[in-house]
């Protein structure tokens, strides 16, 4: 009776029935529930589950033989799709896994992954109060916290999709506070601008002067020492060679927790030279700025006080879940706001019924902006600082212990004493341990690694990376996140590097 009702009532535009929603809500509710219930039974219960593989290897081509990747004319029934859901969970890796050791990122934080849940079904975007209140005072709690424990009094933030992106912002907000007029006009008639980072800096440093034109020569790479930080003195020489050469240096980029080293930049000797030559400075605290939580660990960043410029990756060591990153900033006058501000006069309208200083959109160069400080919020509400800062110290307590476990078994080599979460060593197989340290050696030696590697992900048993650096041949890094990584799991990556390399 009702369907001849809406037939009798229908209105048609350009023969397109209008009446009613064509969505079929309780068969999506359907599939949401069968699917949610997946999502339990094979990743969240799965997550801490040791016996479970990391990755189901399978060659590109052969993945696209096993997938139905095609797109075609008419929608696939429930059921098909619900086992695509389940086929993309068996052939992806689980970051969640405690053995996945790969990337600066691992674990499953269940609060995180709850705001997650919460905010991919609200589908917000945070730019005004009027579409994402919550969000938005959400947001402004957080930074104000995280600026606290940078030491600041008083400051500004907004959360990025990336730290490769918050150092990107705090270039050219570098750069706009150094040259106001080059939001107007431009990069023509400037002088040429220089900046100056480590040899060991993350790769986004010269991805974002490309990316802002000012060009990757003008991005003076300072020296390290043997430990990965930045030397002081070789900062000093570089700058007072800029301004010989007639260039206009305005940043300095201190790295706090270098990617493959794990290593600290001494920021208040680098504070001193910014200071008295009128520098920027910018901490990449991306990996590292999770130890200002642990009252034991902050001093690894001692001086960060002094910065102008923070940017902070709460899903790296912290498990916010990617992704979840902040950049903070000193300044407190607006300065963000008027740096990227374009006063969409649609979106931004002065005239409206609240507060429109809580309109924080126009802080960032994206428009739809997800509310990732939600998913940090939620976790440090439901597990406080104590809970975090527990996170922190028991991670490096981990690398410490495999460090010495290291040094224990024959056939491992630490490549140096690590001073935060990063265990870069070598494995010696048994045919290369009575061979002459030489070019022979070095060259066998580099080859192991790769194969190690190509093993333990063909067996699904764990995930660790490796790397040349600074003419070191391939090496093992070791990276400590998860809090659902035990003792056991350090003992594990060592025996199944034996096992795996036994005939090597």
């Amino acid at each position: 009776k009702q369907e001849m009702l809406q037939k009798r009532s229908a209105v048609l535009v350009d023969g397109i029935i209008l009446n009613g929603p064509i969505m079929d809500s309780k068969a999506g509710e359907k599939f949401v529930e069968e699917a949610c219930k997946i999502i339990m039974e094979e990743i969240v219960q799965k997550a801490d589950d040791v016996t479970e593989k990391v990755c189901e290897w399978q060659a590109p081509e052969k993945l696209k033989q096993i997938f139905d990747l095609e797109m075609r004319d008419t929608g696939e029934c429930h059921q098909k799709i619900l086992q695509l859901c389940r086929d993309v969970i068996k052939y992806s890796v689980k970051t969640n896994h405690p053995r996945f050791f790969n990337q600066l990122y691992a674990g499953m934080d269940y609060y995180s992954l709850v705001a997650r849940f919460i905010t991919e079904a609200l589908n917000p975007s945070v730019y005004t109060y009027e579409v994402s209140p919550v969000f938005l005072l959400v947001e402004e709690a957080v930074i104000k916290k995280m600026i606290e424990f940078i030491g600041w009094e008083e400051g500004d933030g907004i959360f990025n999709p990336g730290g490769s992106v918050s150092n990107m912002y705090a270039m050219n907000l570098a750069r706009y506070k150094f040259c106001p007029e080059i939001k107007e006009k431009g990069l023509s008639g400037l002088p040429r601008l220089v900046l100056f980072t480590s040899e060991e800096c993350h790769y986004s440093m010269k991805k974002a002067a490309s990316f802002l034109g000012i060009g990757t020569e003008n991005v003076y790479f300072i020296k390290t020492d043997e430990r990965g930080k930045m030397i002081p003195e070789e900062l000093e020489k570089q700058v007072q060679r800029a301004r010989k050469e007639g260039s206009a240096p305005f940043l300095v980029c201190a790295t706090a927790g270098t990617t493959v080293l794990g290593a600290f930049d001494p920021l208040d000797k680098i504070a001193d030279i910014c200071e008295n030559h009128g520098l920027w400075l910018h901490v990449d605290a991306s990996w590292g700025g999770s130890a200002l939580i642990s009252r034991k660990h902050r001093r690894l960043l001692h001086g960060i006080h002094r910065a102008d410029s923070v940017a902070w990756n709460p899903h790296k060591m912290l498990l916010a879940g990617i992704q979840c990153c902040a950049l903070l900033v000193k300044d407190n006058s607006g300065l963000l706001k008027k740096c990227y501000s374009a006063e969409a006069a649609y979106l931004f309208q002065q005239d409206k019924f609240y507060d429109v200083s809580y309109d924080t959109g126009d802080k960032s160069v994206q428009c739809s902006r997800r509310p990732d400080a939600f998913k940090f919020w939620l976790m440090w509400k439901a597990l406080g600082t104590t809970g975090l800062e527990e996170r922190v110290n028991r991670a490096l307590a981990l690398a410490r212990y495999l460090v010495e476990e290291v040094k224990k078994r024959e056939g491992f080599q630490l490549l140096l004493e690590p001073e935060y979460a990063n265990v870069c060593f070598w494995y010696i197989p048994p045919s290369l341990r009575k061979m002459e340290d030489g070019p022979e050696f070095w060259q066998k030696l580099h080859q192991v690694a790769p194969i190690i590697k190509e093993r333990m992900m063909k067996k699904g048993s764990m995930m660790l990376g490796y790397q040349p650096h600074r003419g070191k041949v391939n090496f093992f890094r070791q990276v400590v996140i998860s809090p659902q990584v035990s003792r056991e799991d350090m003992d594990f990556l060592l025996d199944e590097i034996e096992l795996l390399a036994k005939d090597l």
